[in-house]
């Protein structure tokens, strides 16, 4: 039977000399596998280049429940990306936080909210005129939320720490070693509570932006089974200095 959705590319992988198996985070069904023929030749219908990394895509497939692999009969990029593929700093983010994405999000059902959210974020960053060097680090707190594991944002005028492993702010700092003192703590919820738009307006220097983004790291190995090590971790870190 065949079904329209929406989709976000996740990972694609070679399966022979012209086709792929690419996985597919899906408005319908979550994250799905469908392996897609002719990929490299002069008139494929789909095409390598509508299947990189956070692609937002518009399908019509075959659905088999319990199969893992799924066909696809139509795929069409929607909408179309207007800078990110141009970009060196926006495109070098996207393929971070793909790789983010792909360690943490394990939706094999469909989950409305955080499959809009990444949607209508992605979106939005490749809309903007002018890439904002804060954008991952806002992306992936604020899909803390949806993944269930949002940091608390209320604090008391003594507590200075925000425990990483607790998820909340503390009076003395935790006996282990995974928080962050006040002033970074401040950045941090910021960067959580701030809407894209106006991300401009918090203000910090390469070295704190990659000292939050270490944390937010360690925030997420923390939270997340089977995380992992971020290999694009250094490859933005060289961007982005």
């Amino acid at each position: 039977m065949l079904h329209k959705t929406r989709g976000i590319v996740l990972k694609t992988t070679l399966y022979s000399e012209s086709s792929v198996v690419v996985q597919i985070f899906t408005a319908k069904f979550g994250i799905q596998s469908y392996l897609v023929n002719g990929v490299k030749r002069p008139k494929a219908k789909i095409r390598m280049n509508m299947l990189q990394p956070l692609h937002l895509v518009d399908m019509v497939v075959y659905h088999k429940p319990n199969s893992g692999i799924q066909r696809i009969s139509e795929l069409r990029p929607s909408p179309v990306f207007r800078s990110i593929p141009y970009d060196i700093l926006k495109s070098t983010i996207i393929l971070f936080l793909n790789e983010v994405l792909y360690k943490s999000i394990r939706q094999q059902n469909a989950d409305e909210n955080i499959f809009d959210y990444i949607f209508n974020a992605v979106s939005w960053f490749d809309e903007t005129e002018e890439a904002n060097a804060s954008f991952h680090l806002a992306f992936l707190l604020k899909l803390s939320r949806f993944l269930g594991f949002a940091p608390s944002t209320q604090t008391k005028s003594d507590q200075s720490y925000f425990d990483l492993q607790e998820g909340e702010f503390k009076s003395l700092p935790p006996l282990h070693p995974y928080f962050i003192e006040k002033t970074a703590a401040g950045l941090f919820i910021a960067l959580f509570t701030t809407p894209f738009e106006k991300l401009g307006e918090i203000k910090m220097d390469n070295m704190t932006r990659r000292l939050i983004l270490d944390k937010i790291l360690i925030y997420y190995t923390l939270h997340t089974a089977s995380f992992g090590e971020i290999k694009s971790h250094q490859v933005l870190e060289d961007v982005l200095s």
